[in-house]
Formats: structure tokens, sequence, C-alpha cells
């Protein structure tokens, strides 16, 4: 048999060529089948952003904090995960454990260096056949199933699922139609090569994960998914590490932080892009003094992220520059990317947390920084509608003017009674999305797609 063709556009790959096999590696057995009830294997493919990446920068977000944190569950449980993403840099080890049973593959693709998302498409072909080779350098049957994160990686997952023999199940994270429809001042829209790939992925995915209700309606309304393919499974958030840290603990935290024990602190958590809104933030900032000049004694706005896409790696001080020519540059601190750790801190010295984003498929930090039992002022769009409880753990806004936005942080500013129960009320919302409970509706996805996948060979 001739090699089989890839659901993509790459060159066939040449029957009996180096490290590829000229007929699938297996076809998936019944989930219970295997020891546990679990798969034993699964190959997660990421490949515009590593999981060793610091979040926060670049391409790296909350789909690498996603990454990691569900890999490590399932390894707990006893299913291994193979993280496969592009390599950027000659020093990284082509393999690398970042815990037991966690292995992250850097596969050659491409230059060794940051790509911008719309120079991937051009190395999809390469990262497949590298994939491709890994496996079948293995034992047949290496892997019992295939979850791709983004549309790049679902082009990858497309290929190589006909080849094992494998589900694909398939986590977009973002969706190019709803991005083009809530564009922020300066932000380009996502180019038609990415929405007939969105479509192509939908349609080759035995099961597509939507972060919430709402992305699993974009789903099957703007991509024509097969509604019994799509599953809404929520992110969540480590539980164990962002907590309010105790009866002293924002006290605690400013001391840390260098901030002031009186300070009314307004906080941005992300990357800094237009899509994420810090511009709305320090414009806010900036009509709050207006508002009340006396308020600059006490307001500390942070903006915790770094640069995000090329034009803005090429301009990181864009931000400095609009909060010098706004007014406010003695209130405004910039802080970079940090580890989980420090930035519970930062969420627990918060007075408020602000996520004024234009698109959003879930707003991991938002809810981050309600397990640290500070409320949250969120853009009333995507998942930010099921992360913020609107008059309980915090408010929605709709729009993004920052009139609108300044007139609700300065009546929350001044009501310390409201702010204790958002507080509290942020607390008991983000105590059901905790990791585990993810693991959880990810391994009901799993056992079905493998089950209906071996039904649907054996018949």
């Amino acid at each position: 048999m001739g090699a089989l063709p890839l659901p993509i556009a790459c060159p066939p790959v040449p029957a009996g060529s180096a490290g590829t096999r000229t007929t699938p590696a297996r076809l998936v057995t019944s989930v219970s089948s295997l020891p546990n009830g679990l798969p034993q294997r699964v190959a997660t493919l990421s490949v515009h952003t590593s999981p060793l990446d610091q979040p926060g920068t670049g391409d790296a977000g909350g789909m690498n904090v996603y990454v990691v944190q569900v890999a490590k569950r399932l390894a707990a449980r006893g299913t291994e995960v193979e993280i496969f993403t592009r390599a950027v840099c000659r020093d990284t080890p082509l393999l690398a454990e970042i815990s037991p049973g966690v292995l992250v593959r850097s596969v050659p693709a491409g230059p060794f260096e940051e790509l911008d998302k719309q120079e991937l498409p051009g190395q999809v072909c390469q990262f497949t056949l590298e994939v491709l080779r890994a496996e079948a350098a293995s034992e047949p049957g290496r892997y019992d199933l295939v979850h791709a994160h983004y549309w790049l990686s679902g082009k990858v997952g497309a290929a190589v699922k006909e080849r094992w023999g494998v589900p694909l199940v398939q986590s977009m994270h973002t969706l190019g139609m709803v991005k083009n429809a809530a564009l922020a001042n300066g932000d380009a829209a996502e180019p038609d090569e990415r929405i007939r790939g969105e479509l192509e992925v939908v349609a080759a995915a035995d099961r597509l994960i939507a972060n919430t209700a709402e992305e699993a309606r974009q789903l099957t309304r703007l991509y024509g998914a097969d509604p019994a393919k799509v599953q809404t499974v929520n992110p969540g958030a480590d539980l164990s590490v962002f907590t309010p840290g105790g009866p002293h603990g924002r006290a605690e935290a400013r001391r840390r932080l260098g901030i002031a024990a009186d300070a009314a602190v307004l906080l941005f958590v992300g990357r800094v892009q237009p899509l994420k809104g810090p511009d709305v933030v320090l414009r806010t900032a900036a009509r709050l003094l207006e508002a009340d000049p006396g308020l600059r004694r006490t307001l500390q706005v942070v903006l915790v992220g770094g640069p995000s896409g090329r034009q803005e790696r090429a301009d990181p001080d864009r931000m400095r520059e609009l909060a010098a020519h706004l007014g406010i540059a003695d209130i405004v601190r910039f802080e970079p990317p940090c580890p989980q750790a420090e930035l519970a801190d930062w969420y627990r010295a918060a007075t408020i947390m602000l996520a004024p984003s234009h698109s959003e498929s879930f707003g991991l930090v938002a809810l981050e920084a309600q397990a640290c039992g500070t409320p949250v002022v969120a853009a009333s769009v995507g998942g930010l509608r099921t992360v913020v409880r609107d008059g309980d753990s915090g408010v929605l806004v709709d729009g993004h003017d920052p009139g609108d936005w300044a007139r609700i942080l300065r009546r929350l500013l001044g009501a310390p009674q409201r702010l204790h129960e958002l507080s509290a009320g942020a607390l008991r919302h983000a105590s059901a999305f905790g990791w585990s409970a993810t693991v959880d509706g990810l391994v009901r996805v799993y056992t079905g797609a493998m089950d209906e996948v071996a039904a649907r060979v054996g018949a």
C-alpha cells in the first residue's frame, strides 16, 4: 500500500520513506479494554506555543497554562501525555520531562526562532511529518488519542489521526470569525486562510471541546459543527496556588510587592496586545483622576504581562507612552510576566482586577484573580460572561468606553462593603472551577471518542 494522503495541503509521503509507516499504526480499541479504563498515552499538539514558555508574553497565555495543568493531572491519574510543540531555539532539548509522565517534544519545523502566527501555516507540513516520524520510531499503537490545541495544531491532528487510526479531540481556544467580529483599534483581522483552516479542522475532529456554552454555540452556528461532537468543558484554576493567602493575605502580598497598604490597586494581567484592552485600563484610570484628582494619592495601576506579536515586540513601550500622554505615568507600574506563585501575590494585592478584552474564549486570569478573593470588572464578552458572575463575583461592562468603566470603578472604590461582598462572591464562584473538574470532563470526552471510533471501525 502506498502512503496515505494527508488531509492538509502537503506533498504526499513516499511509501517506505524513513520514519514513516505504510499503513495505519493500528485501529483504536474500546477504552474498556485498556487498564483502569483510561487512555494509556495521549499525544497533545501545541504547534504555535510551547508549554515551556512563560505565559503572558509572545503567544504564550492561558492555553499554555491549560495544556500543562491538564497534562500533569492526566499523568497523575495514570495517562501519559506527550506534548508536541515547534522548536524555536537550537539549545532547547528535543525531549524534556516537565513532570512524571509528561514529556515535551520540541519538533524542528522551520527556522529556530519565534514566528508570527501568519508565518506558521507554512511550517505545518514539516511539523506533521516530524510528528509522524516520532510515532513511527516507537512500537505500533503508541497513542490512544490526539488532543490538538488551536487550529494550526488541528491541521496536524487531522493528518496524524488518519495515520494512527485514533480519534482527534480538538480545542480551538479562539475562533477567527469571533475575533474578526470584535476587533480592537490597531488589531489586524484574522486571515481567510485561518477561517478556512478552522472549518476544515471542525469537520475533521471526532470531538470538539468548547470552553463555555457560548463557544459551543459559536462552533455550531458559525462553523457548522455537528452538535453531537461538541462538548463543553470549562477550564480551571490551580486552587492550591491561587488562594486569598490567609487573613492577612493582601497586606502580606502588598508588603512583598512594595505596594502601600492603603493603595487602591487596579490590576491588568495578560499579553499586551489590542485584543486584551490594556489601553482601556489606562484610559479608565485617567478618567478616574479627572473626576477625582484626590484619588491620585492612593490610585495604583499595575500591568503584568509582556508584548505579543511582532508589531508589539518592536514597540514594547507603547503602553508606557500612552500612560505618559494621559498624564498618569506616575501611578502606573509595569511588571513582566511571572511564575504562578508570584502572580498569585499580584492578584491578592489588587483591589480590583480589570479584564477589558474585546474577545475572550474563557478568561483564565479573571478566574485566577477571583480564586484569590479579588473581584473582577470585565468586558461582557465571550467566556468572561461565564468566568465572572455579574453582581456576585464582579461586574460585567457592556462596551469599552473608558467613561463607563470609570463610573463603575469609582462607585466600587467608594464602597468598601460592596467590595467585601464581591470578594466573598469571587471565592465562591471560583471554587467550582478547579483543574480536577476540567480533567474529569476531558476524560469523559476522551473515552467517549475512543469508544465511538472503535465501534465505527468494528461495524
